[in-house]
């Protein structure tokens, strides 16, 4: 038994070195096109390990999430187009600031008892409760949006970042592959185990002597300033930035179909969700084009079909099903 657990974590580890080692090579490989592909692939696949620490892990389900990302890009851009300072620094801003509306999200749902479904709906009421306010808010030019400076840039500029699909692509590559490493060790923590708990049976966990409460603020407020970096570089990916865009639910809901599609509370599940889903949607989306045919709202008719085929056919997600057949390691929920 011992030595299967051991095999396991053995192909695990090759797995994912792998993965890495095709996405590192994968930009001389491929087209612009593909390229662009791959980097909304991958900030997919970062929003979706930030969305999966909440729920798959500590079981807060949050309908919301988008306000984390839009709050998080505000603050990068109004601080790098009004006064100068650099995407990095404005991260360091908006991380503290996204953990705090976390917090007081968390304190206001979980200090008076409001849970399950409810929690989702006042995730959703915060964020319609942001878009309204910044499609109101002359600071950050409203409803107009809030451009980002564009020039054309022949050499690469990290600190600022201001250059080529590229850069763009090694920077949220590196950025999913730490939210990974994060996620793995926040997993097998203390904490971890407690938020694993709390999922499974709170009132339980609360019986054991698990500070429920103090416990559920720390998930929502990591889940909340990680997901701070992927507005930031949506802002600067992008280079706009629109209220009834980045705090849309239909922004929140794109960051949670990865890890539903690919498995909830698993480590991979968010990455192969995001992949099938991205990937996929794009394939059907050009193959339509080829055609000749024009469907308004492709991408959301075919997010839905394969939601829909994942909770019938694999209602724990994809990765848990194809891992027991490469036979790697699941990371299994609450092993130590």
């Amino acid at each position: 038994m011992i030595s299967r657990w051991v095999g396991g974590r053995s192909r695990n580890l090759v797995f994912l070195l792998g993965l890495l080692a095709v996405l590192l090579i994968a930009p001389w490989l491929v087209n612009d096109y593909l390229l662009t592909v791959l980097i909304v692939i991958l900030y997919s696949a970062y929003t979706g390990q930030a969305w999966n620490i909440m729920m798959g892990f500590a079981g807060q389900l949050s309908l919301g999430h988008a306000i984390y990302a839009g709050i998080g890009g505000y603050v990068a851009a109004v601080l790098f187009t009004r006064y100068g300072v650099g995407p990095w620094i404005g991260l360091l801003v908006a991380i503290p600031i996204c953990a705090a509306c976390g917090a007081v999200i968390g304190f206001l749902a979980f200090r008076f008892g409001v849970s399950g479904v409810y929690f989702a709906i006042l995730t959703i009421a915060f964020a319609e409760f942001a878009r309204i306010g910044f499609d109101h808010f002359g600071f950050v030019n409203a409803s107009a949006g809030l451009f980002l400076p564009v020039k054309q840039y022949t050499e690469n500029d990290l600190w600022r970042l201001r250059g080529t699909p590229t850069m763009f692509y090694y920077v949220i590559l590196a950025a999913a592959f730490l939210a990974f490493l994060l996620s793995r060790f926040l997993l097998h923590s203390r904490m971890g185990y407690f938020w694993l708990a709390i999922r499974e049976d709170e009132p339980a966990a609360r019986a054991a002597g698990i500070d429920t409460f103090r416990y559920k603020m720390y998930a929502v407020m990591i889940s909340a300033a990680v997901t701070s970096f992927a507005g930031v570089f949506y802002a600067f990916f992008y280079n706009n930035l629109f209220p009834e865009q980045v705090f849309a639910i239909s922004r929140s809901i794109e960051m949670i179909l990865p890890p539903i599609i690919g498995g909830i509370g698993t480590l991979f599940g968010p990455i192969l969700g995001a992949f099938v889903l991205t990937g996929l949607a794009e394939s059907v989306t050009s193959a339509l084009a080829a055609f000749g045919i024009d469907l308004p709202g492709a991408k959301q008719i075919f997010y839905g079909i394969c939601l829909l085929l994942v909770v019938i056919a694999l209602p724990q997600g994809i990765w848990p099903w194809l891992a027991q057949r490469l036979g790697v390691a699941d990371e299994p929920e609450g092993d130590p």
